[in-house]
């Protein structure tokens, strides 16, 4: 009797574990090249950790143990990882991922634009992350390239994978970025949120990542 008490007691563990397990792993890539200027770099460092700690993501990435790194990217041998893989069981530990991606210091200055070689480096680091049942890169730029290889190339490679990759386009006039984002960047599951400058880029996160760890796919 005993030993099935312990055995049925094994078994909820095991269940309550899995039905824990990590549902998303997330990268957050940042274009930090030279069209970047400081107060835009401010801007999307504001404005990423202000999402993490709106109450409706906060309370997603602990239920869900969403495991997130954070690599900001310009020319084609410039990708850092500026916060690595790390997951968060409370709100307050949220709150400390936040507090950590408002003090990043900026990785690169005046470099060029190379989202292929980014993307290329983010799918490697994917290697280093915990089990998850989906990989997601969370790409976000202002500009189109201007060195480094064709993103087409690297997005096929993430599909062929099985990672997701959405597009966040931080536009000045008209919708070219955008355009570029969905044609080459995205993958076919994968969406593109428009960013209207740079004071739009809280606003456009936030709905960014609602979208990818609610799991909205297209």
């Amino acid at each position: 009797m005993l030993r099935a008490v312990l055995l049925a007691g094994l078994l909820a563990a095991s269940s309550f574990q899995s039905a824990k397990a990590c549902q998303t792993a997330l990268i957050l890539a940042m274009d930090v090249s030279n069209s970047v200027d400081p107060g835009e770099y401010r801007l999307q460092i504001d404005g990423l950790a202000a999402a993490l700690t709106d109450p409706e993501i906060s309370e997603i990435i602990v239920r869900d143990q969403v495991a997130l790194s954070v690599i900001q990217w310009s020319g084609t041998d410039k990708q850092e990882v500026s916060i690595d893989w790390v997951q968060a069981f409370s709100a307050a530990q949220v709150a400390d991922l936040a507090a950590r991606v408002r003090g990043l210091e900026r990785a690169f200055i005046l470099s060029n634009t190379a989202p292929a070689e980014a993307l290329s480096f983010g799918l490697k680091h994917f290697q280093a992350a915990p089990k998850c049942a989906r990989l997601v890169v969370d790409m976000s730029g202002d500009g189109t390239p201007n060195s480094g290889t064709e993103v087409s190339r690297v997005r096929r490679s993430a599909e062929r994978q099985g990672i997701t990759v959405n597009g966040l386009a931080i536009e000045g006039l008209g919708i070219a970025i955008t355009n570029f984002y969905r044609r080459s960047v995205i993958t076919s599951d994968g969406f593109v949120i428009t960013a209207r400058g740079h004071r739009d880029y809280a606003r456009a996160i936030r709905i960014k990542l609602l979208r990818e760890l609610s799991q909205v796919l297209g």
